[in-house]
């Protein structure tokens, strides 16, 4: 697993929003939607801008330093102040914030699951058996 399973994360978590937004409209009223509609945002942003940090940082010809600091200077003040004025919102409730903001964790953790049941990560075996061997 690499960062492109991120980005697959973060494009499955998205579809589950798109996914939920009706229904939660239907079933929990305009303002909890909204809080977790956006609070997954956040979390998918967030998520965005570590990977990007990752990629920049983390690179055999070495870090692109001037690009990984202005991204953590967008991702730092910027995304986390945003994420303090949502929880500032009258009508958001924290808990709904709370399960838009951890949302991806579930996704990625779903898809960890998935992935370790079905053996798509297993390394294959390409040893023979020692008993009944021909040597």
């Amino acid at each position: 697993m690499g960062l492109e399973f991120i980005a697959r994360s973060l494009r499955t978590y998205g579809i589950v929003l798109l996914i939920f937004l009706p229904f939660g409209l239907y079933y929990f009223g305009i303002y909890p939607t909204l809080a977790v509609l956006s609070g997954g945002i956040w979390g998918i942003l967030n998520l965005m801008f570590m990977a990007t940090l990752v990629r920049l940082t983390i690179r055999p010809e070495g870090a692109d330093a001037g690009r990984a600091i202005g991204i953590a200077l967008i991702k730092f003040p910027l995304l986390y102040a945003a994420g303090f004025f949502l929880l500032k919102v009258e009508q958001f409730n924290a808990v709904h914030l709370l399960i838009g903001f951890g949302g991806i964790m579930a996704i990625i953790v779903l898809k960890v699951l998935g992935r370790l049941l079905l053996g798509l990560d297993a390394i294959p075996n390409n040893h023979t058996p020692a008993h009944g061997s021909t040597h």
